[in-house]
């Protein structure tokens, strides 16, 4: 029977310290990560701004070549959304980007409605930015709010969103300098 009730309160006090945590952590996610592109900054955000585009850097797009696309609105404005819906890779899901503000030569601001696998939306923001002679610093970044007690896992998606954001950006410059 003590082995039980030592049981019991190893789990009890795990729970605890779970709750514990999610309500010290905060339910804020921001990551941001930025690169140096050796072209000029008009250059890159001339690139950047039509969501078609992000197909050829987007670690996410190119998770599920075969996903389902559907594009409404006029690429590279405000309004125009880019639809998604992988049934063969679940952790692609479903979703929606819009393009929610456009400052011409410096940012672009995107809403992300995720539909699947879990429902949630977050905001992006890719700022293009003079970094020297004929170079641009592009800061792409991620926000969003976890509810309580999911911001436990916060470091955890963090971690990985900030590679895939890194990995990204990596891909652009790659498809950028080579042009």
């Amino acid at each position: 029977m003590t082995i039980l009730i030592f049981i019991l309160v190893v789990l009890a006090t795990l729970i605890v310290l779970f709750l514990l945590a999610g309500l010290l952590m905060g339910k804020h996610m921001n990551i941001e990560k930025n690169i140096i592109i050796n072209r000029s900054p008009q250059q890159v955000f001339d690139y950047i701004k039509y969501v078609k585009n992000h197909e050829n850097f987007s670690v996410w797009a190119m998770m599920d070549p075969d996903m389902k696309k559907e594009y409404r609105g006029t690429d590279g404005q405000p309004g125009f959304v880019f639809a998604w819906d992988s049934s063969k890779k679940k952790n692609v899901g479903a979703g929606e980007q819009e393009i929610k503000n456009v400052v011409n030569g410096k940012s672009v601001d995107y809403e992300l409605r995720f539909f699947r696998p879990m429902q949630s939306t977050a905001q992006a923001k890719m700022i293009v930015e003079p970094a020297g002679a004929n170079q641009a610093r592009v800061q792409w970044g991620f926000y969003s709010k976890m509810k309580f007690p999911m911001n436990v896992m916060k470091p955890m998606f963090q971690g990985m969103l900030g590679k895939q954001l890194d990995t990204g950006l990596q891909n652009l410059k790659g498809v950028l300098e080579k042009r």
